[in-house]
């Protein structure tokens, strides 16, 4: 199924590797359009600038994988594991993370405009110049994340937790933000 490119591996569009075990692949440049990754284990693999648009990535393993440049536009990455993965400058646009796990990834200058980042968690994550323009983030957990320069214009926001850096804890309600708590020293 994998064709040799002088840039990198192409599989077929809509490619069935549902529970492929692709972990520490070297899959940088590679054409994953619409492929079919349910549950597979892509786990520390090199996707650079890979092309992952529309593809099937719900309750994949991505931890620690590098995305950086990726192509992830419409994706389907629900409840998939990307903890501490590179997604720097990826393009995530409407791509749906609803319940991923985002825990300290790098998503600094990433494109999230209209992405479901419903009930996220994104503990520790760095959205530094990350465009939020229209993405969903309700629910979305982002204690200790790095906001700074974020475009959050046009989120939806209701049940967002942030923390203000000084062990307050805040989170999104109809009538505006609401302490909830505060973190333990």
């Amino acid at each position: 199924m994998k064709i040799r490119k002088e840039n990198g591996y192409e599989i077929r569009p809509g490619a069935d590797l549902y529970e492929a075990n692709l972990e520490e692949a070297n899959l940088r440049k590679a054409n994953l359009r619409e492929a079919y990754l349910y549950k597979a284990n892509l786990g520390e693999a090199d996707l650079y600038e890979a092309n992952l648009y529309k593809a099937n990535l719900g309750e994949a393993d991505l931890g620690e994988a590098d995305l950086g440049k990726a192509s992830l536009g419409g994706a389907d990455l629900r409840k998939a594991n990307l903890g501490w993965a590179d997604l720097r400058r990826a393009d995530l646009r409407k791509a749906n993370l609803r319940e991923a796990d985002l825990r300290e990834a790098s998503l600094g200058g990433a494109d999230l405009l209209g992405a479901n980042l419903g009930r996220a968690y994104l503990r520790r994550a760095d959205l530094r110049e990350a465009d939020l323009l229209g993405a969903s983030l309700y629910k979305a957990n982002l204690r200790e994340a790095n906001l700074r320069e974020a475009d959050l214009e046009g989120a939806y926001l209701l049940g967002m937790i942030i923390d203000d850096g000084r062990g307050n804890v805040y989170k999104c309600q109809e009538d505006g933000w609401g302490i909830v708590g505060s973190i333990a020293a």
